[in-house]
């Protein structure tokens, strides 16, 4: 009994001992470095919360944070419809060769972030990009995609392209485990494939939508890869603030100033949660009768 006792402990001890030091334990020393200021007179100094109250009022962190708001409510809804519709359409059992389908919609999320922002740029590009050749050759306007006007919803479709897949098979993975014998009931009292879809399919996509949800909101804030890539490209609309993550990186990178992007980092975190509490706070009010 004792030996079973202590076998828990010890299966559990290699993740801990890995979250304490590659979670925790960073995470404790970038909280100490944001509590200092680098000076050129005096060195390192302590100065309490003084770094905070400058991110709070600074005006390229707070443009970044609302620019991935911005991004958040653009982009997510519309590829949580489009995971929503594939993985439907999918469990339905009416497409024609729905394997190949599945594999084709999720192969974009196998190709990594930087592949895939390099491509979409130069998919884009104003002078050899496809879009604009075809658009010359049709005598066609086309938008300028890399322009101000365009670049958060340019960026939008890279991460939709990249991540629709990835969700779809979060959600077909939950229809799966639908009991066939509710369809089977809801077909035998005459209900048709649009009830069943909303009737059925859709609330028993609650949890999962809901993980989806919360996945998304990291995943914006956090946008880094895709801005950073297209930097280079169009370095007069992306600058170095353009996301709070990427604001974060030229901080500590490029500026040196280690304490200031550690206490940026850590608002970001901040802002994290409090987003991914407001969406399970506002979806537990919605289920409540």
């Amino acid at each position: 009994m004792n030996r079973q006792r202590a076998a828990g402990p010890l299966f559990v001890a290699p993740f801990m001992l890995l979250f304490l030091l590659l979670f925790l334990a960073p995470l404790g020393y970038a909280a100490y470095l944001s509590l200092f200021q680098e000076r050129l007179i005096g060195g390192t100094a302590f100065v309490g919360l003084d770094n905070y109250t400058q991110a709070l009022s600074d005006p390229q962190f707070l443009h970044g944070i609302g620019r991935v708001a911005l991004f958040f409510v653009i982009q997510v809804p519309v590829m949580l419809l489009l995971a929503l519709a594939f993985a439907l359409a999918l469990d339905s059992g009416l497409l024609r060769l729905a394997r190949v389908v599945r594999l084709g919609i999720f192969v974009p999320y196998a190709v990594p972030s930087v592949v895939a922002a390099l491509m979409w740029g130069y998919l884009y590009g104003p002078d050899f990009g496809p879009f604009a050749q075809l658009g010359r050759s049709l005598s066609l306007p086309v938008p300028d995609f890399l322009g101000d006007g365009w670049m958060l919803a340019s960026l939008a479709n890279i991460v939709t392209w990249e991540f629709v897949g990835y969700n779809m098979i979060i959600l077909y993975a939950a229809l799966r485990t639908v009991p066939e014998e509710l369809y089977e009931a809801a077909a035998v009292d005459g209900a048709g494939a649009w009830r069943i879809a909303w009737s059925i399919k859709l609330p028993a996509l609650r949890p999962a939508l809901m993980l989806t949800l919360l996945f998304s909101v990291i995943g914006s804030f956090q946008l880094f890869n895709e801005p950073k890539l297209l930097m280079t490209i169009a370095p007069d609309v992306i600058s170095s603030s353009y996301t709070a993550n990427l604001y974060a990186y030229t901080l500590a990178f490029t500026g040196q100033q280690v304490n200031y992007a550690a206490t940026v980092s850590f608002l970001l975190g901040l802002v994290i949660v409090i987003a991914s509490y407001a969406v399970l706070l506002t979806a537990n009010r919605r289920r409540t009768p």
